[in-house]
């Protein structure tokens, strides 16, 4: 199938993970695709693992500079700007009495300034194709607090929030704004953790490529009527909690 036939899809935070995923399924479904992030040898390998049509460039989505080079890569290789993935995201771990303004201000630039900085860079572009699409990747700490990452469930709530401001302001140029929030996944920002999913109704972790699928609709004409939306992927775990089963 080619559900993005001719589009041309700027992805950040795009050299491994979800990211990664991501540009690899909007390409073999017919788009042209940037891919950015700061992990430059990753990144480029990224790239060519995908092949024909698929670019890397340095992008350290806190500087507007790094954002317009990369817009700029998206116009002059392949023509223009369609969609625009806001992917890139860290998180760092402390107790709200422990945690630092420094801690704060690193995540809070990376996750909501540097979307923000995405929006603002992509919209003359965007306007341009006259059908545009901006995914936001939240998580579900977006939609709920958790201990221990103020900063990250802060920043994550700002996405979503963002999402549907530009979803008003740019509704009228034809641009449709969306969030996503990702439930535990499988990528190297959660390797080493302790993941028990046995509380979650479908009992394990997602993976990059279920993300994704979910993407690739948002990013394809199936959805041009949707519009400041959240949507959650995340196995079950934000409806509710379940008893976990004991092994016969």
């Amino acid at each position: 199938m080619e559900r993005v036939i001719d589009k041309v899809a700027l992805v950040s935070g795009a050299a491994r993970g979800i990211g990664a995923a991501i540009a690899a399924r909007l390409h073999g479904e017919g788009a042209k695709v940037v891919l950015g992030d700061v992990l430059d040898d990753e990144g480029r390998t990224t790239a060519e693992r995908i092949g024909s049509d698929a670019r890397y460039v340095h992008l350290d989505v806190t500087s507007p500079g790094d954002w317009d080079l990369a817009v700029k890569t998206a116009a002059d290789d392949f023509g223009g700007l369609n969609i625009l993935i806001n992917n890139a995201g860290i998180v760092n771990f402390a107790p709200i009495e422990d945690y630092t303004l420094e801690q704060w201000d690193a995540v809070i630039a990376v996750n909501l300034t540097g979307t923000f900085n995405g929006i603002r860079a992509a919209i003359p572009a965007l306007k341009q194709s006259r059908n545009g699409s901006i995914i936001n990747i939240s998580s579900i700490a977006g939609i709920r607090g958790y201990e221990g990452i103020a900063g990250y469930s802060a920043s994550k709530f700002g996405v979503r929030g963002l999402t549907k401001s530009a979803a008003l302001d740019l509704g009228r140029y034809g641009i449709r704004v969306n969030s996503v929030h990702p439930g535990v996944i499988s990528t190297p920002m959660t390797a080493g953790m302790t993941l028990d999913m046995t509380h979650t109704p479908l009992n394990r972790v997602g993976h990059p490529g279920e993300v994704a699928d979910l993407v690739l609709y948002l990013a394809s004409n199936e959805s041009q009527f949707v519009t400041g939306a959240e949507f959650i992927i995340d196995g079950g775990d934000t409806a509710g909690t379940v008893t976990p089963t004991t092994p016969a």
